[in-house]
């Protein structure tokens, strides 16, 4: 086990011609091209003073010189942090100057963000331009001009951070999931061992660099000497368009969230093309509704399923192969399966875990419980908050475990059946959010005095979230506005889908806001207005 650069430098040793990678608009980039241009890239950074540890960011839209960058981020001894380039400037920017960024790769059209970083390498849709350099800002172009890194002269070890991935965080401010080579090299290889992917194969690359789904996007393919087709996001979110793309590249292994699988199979009239490339089709991130799965494995019979689950903190630790075709009486969602080859998993009572006895692979199913894994693709912690690592983690006979937050049951023959959260973290859209994130947000609205997020899931819709408002004048605020608002500070898959103005919010005993209350009063509503 290496570090994430020796998958590019040994396939550019035995595929030094083929396609690594290929942009939206069909640009191609093969192997040599692809080790040598990171090069280029690590050894500008290591003149400018990034040493083993700094953190990169990336504020870009997805594109090959996006995916090069992180190569050469990994090959300066760096970790690479990639943001959401759209998002809101005071979430992008907390997220820079939380970690501390010495270098941002940054779109010229984000320039007006305080990035707080000694270097700026701004990037056109071109690439190129050197006009407009400011001090301390360097084109593309430059960067490129510089001599490739020697071979060995950054050591990378194992155990190096090679990313942070930033999540919703209750207090308002993201957090930054740190993941070492070690964690992200024994995930990819295990993908290895079940997918068997080669040289030949072409995998989509649909998840943007800051999800997590990307870790398999990017180095499963580069590491076989594959090429992955890098998707943008208004290509991503277009089922027309994308269903086309996928026909017309012959992707062979397919990796998304189910809402985007959802929409291929209702909106992306997916009988006019031929698929017959497809072998792999793989969701995470969220539940995939029955009803939804079985419409797509009956537009694409041929490929074969697979539902992969894992938080951030572990990427991907559960995987499950969905036997087809899919009965037309089954209603519940298909399990998550059982732990992948690289760790090992406890469902333990969350009333008293450190009582509570684990549950090996292939006992008699039970009581429903926290699912807790380890090994070694569980992250190293979180940026900055040692308290918030420490309550994450439970030592159990020697062994460090992860408390998912996620409730599962166990059956003898189809591993862990996801339940859901204790907690008030969500998944929507693939994207993990906290309620309290939403609700932070929402106060530092001038009209707002109180708020509360209520998340409600949706077999057809999936997660539905209300925002639960007090005004503080005597006119509130209007939908228009606070939808205004929100598109301003929140990230699209954060908006809530309505907001509901009250006198005041419903309180328990303790005087805090009563989320039971809020929540029946939203199923009630939705029961009320179904047909």
């Amino acid at each position: 086990m290496g570090d994430l650069c020796r998958y590019l430098e040994a396939s550019a040793l035995r595929f030094p011609e083929r396609v690594a990678a290929v942009d939206e608009d069909g640009t191609e980039l093969a192997y040599e091209a692809l080790e040598r241009r990171a090069s280029r890239i690590a050894a500008f950074l290591v003149e400018h003073g990034v040493r083993p540890g700094d953190r990169v960011a990336l504020v870009l839209p997805k594109c090959v010189a996006g995916l090069t960058a992180i190569f050469g981020i990994l090959k300066a001894g760096a970790a690479y942090v990639p943001v959401d380039w759209t998002g809101p400037a005071e979430r992008v920017q907390s997220i820079l100057e939380d970690c501390g960024v010495r270098v941002v790769f940054l779109d010229r059209r984000r320039t007006g963000l305080h990035t707080g970083a000694e270097i700026l390498i701004l990037l056109s849709a071109n690439t190129g331009s050197h006009e407009g350099a400011a001090a301390g800002s360097f084109s593309w172009e430059q960067v490129l001009e510089h001599a490739p890194l020697e071979p060995g002269a950054i050591p990378r070890r194992p155990d190096d951070l090679a990313y942070i991935l930033y999540t919703s965080g209750s207090t308002g401010v993201p957090k930054g999931v740190m993941l070492t080579h070690r964690n992200a090299t024994s995930y990819v290889d295990s993908c290895s061992s079940v997918f068997d992917p080669v040289e030949t194969d072409r995998f989509s690359s649909h998840a943007p660099f800051y999800f997590d789904l990307s870790i398999l996007d990017i180095y499963v393919p580069i590491k076989h000497g594959a090429s992955v087709h890098l998707i943008p996001d208004d290509l991503g979110k277009n089922p027309k368009d994308l269903a086309r793309f996928i026909a017309e590249r012959r992707i062979t292994v397919w990796y998304s969230t189910p809402s985007i699988l959802a929409l291929l199979a209702q909106f992306g009239d997916l009988g006019r093309y031929d698929y017959a490339s497809l072998r792999l089709v793989l969701f995470a991130g969220e539940v995939f509704p029955v009803k939804q799965l079985r419409l797509l494995t009956s537009l694409w019979p041929a490929p074969a399923y697979y539902n992969l689950y894992g938080p951030t903190e572990t990427n991907v630790c559960t995987f499950a192969r969905i036997p087809l075709p899919v009965p037309e009486d089954r209603t519940e969602p298909y399990p998550i399966g059982w732990p992948c080859s690289h760790c090992a998993a406890l469902v333990l009572d969350p009333g008293d875990p450190s009582a509570a006895a684990g549950v090996p692979a292939g006992v008699p199913s039970g009581p429903e419980g926290l699912l807790y894994i380890s090994g070694p693709s569980v992250f190293a912690g979180y940026w900055g908050r040692p308290q918030e690592t420490a309550a994450a983690f439970m030592e159990r006979d020697g062994t460090r475990w992860y408390n998912t937050g996620d409730v599962v049951k166990r059956h003898p023959d189809d591993g862990f059946l996801y339940v859901g959260r204790r907690d008030r973290m969500v998944k929507r859209r693939g994207y993990r959010i906290e309620l309290g994130d939403i609700e932070s947000c929402l106060y530092q609205h001038p009209g707002i005095g109180e708020a509360a997020a209520i998340a409600i899931s949706n077999p057809e819709s999936g997660v539905r979230i209300t925002a639960f408002l007090s005004a503080v004048t005597e006119e509130p605020p209007s939908i228009i506005e606070m939808k205004r608002y929100c598109h301003e500070h929140l990230p699209a898959y954060m908006s809530p889908d309505a907001f509901v103005f009250l006198p005041r919010l419903p309180r328990t005993s303790t005087a805090k806001v009563d989320y039971q209350v809020l929540s029946r009063s939203v199923s009630q509503s939705e029961a009320k207005a179904a047909p």
